[in-house]
């Protein structure tokens, strides 16, 4: 299984501090684990298979794409820091 952490700043709330955790087996693509903290309370989630498909349907984007997207957006770290917000609520 493999791992990433990454420390984000939420545009909904740009002074705070979360540490956002993404697991998973072979590639996001196959699905996905998640854990969110902000060193007080900490929140789990998975996102099956089906999950993505329906998602990437969903936008009408190719489901590649979609993965890659995500790839970037919640596993790529600092280098693309500035291009992906998120929005805790």
């Amino acid at each position: 299984m493999e791992k990433t952490l990454n420390r984000i700043h939420p545009v909904s709330d740009p002074e705070a501090t979360y540490f956002l955790q993404v697991s998973w087996e072979k590639d996001l693509g196959t699905g996905f684990g998640l854990l969110l903290s902000d060193c007080q309370c900490a929140w789990t989630g998975t996102v099956s298979e089906s999950d993505i498909s329906r998602e990437a349907a969903d936008i009408e984007m190719d489901r590649e794409k979609y993965v890659e997207e995500l790839r970037k957006a919640l596993i790529a770290g600092e280098e693309l820091a500035g291009k992906y917000n998120f929005v805790i609520s």
